[in-house]
């Protein structure tokens, strides 16, 4: 099927997790994709793979990702949120194959130092990265994925702060 004829309903989503990372002083660390043509900054996230839990799949990419799972479990969002791609990345982004993202969101204290942090990775996402505060974000995101991230932060608000 061309391109310019699919459809939402012709892809599945593509099952991933998404990782709110928390610092010791309540700021959340976000990237800016390698990969975009304009600016798009986000948390890391990633495929769950084959037989993988969310908390798996999500020390994983934060491994691939930032160079480090230094991180330690606070919370799994109830439910999934899924976000579809705009139309004209329907068939180029995610390799093609997918209409967008369902994410199971997980909140990860950060457990390490930033030194432990390195996004120059075997195949790097990001271009450079920060830590901002949690309402910074919707802001910096790619607007598709906005109203996902809103779900994430007021899920996760409390935690910002939190011992």
């Amino acid at each position: 099927m061309s391109r310019s004829f699919l459809r939402h309903d012709d892809l599945p989503y593509r099952p991933c997790v998404g990782v709110m990372l928390i610092n010791a002083e309540g700021l959340v660390f976000v990237g800016r994709r390698i990969d975009q043509t304009v600016e798009g900054w986000q948390m890391p996230q990633g495929g769950i793979d084959h037989g993988e839990s969310p908390q798996e799949a999500a020390l994983r990419e934060l491994k691939e990702e930032i160079g480090t799972d230094k991180a330690e479990p606070l919370r799994e969002m109830e439910g999934w949120l899924d976000y579809d791609l705009p139309q004209h990345l329907l068939g180029v982004a995610l390799k093609g194959r997918y209409r967008g993202q369902r994410q199971k969101w997980l909140a990860m204290r950060f457990a390490g130092e930033d030194k432990d942090i390195d996004i120059n990775t075997h195949e790097p996402e990001f271009a450079e990265w920060r830590w901002l505060a949690m309402e910074a974000l919707p802001r910096l995101i790619v607007p598709f994925k906005r109203d996902t991230y809103t779900k994430v932060i007021e899920a996760f608000r409390d935690l910002a702060f939190a011992p």
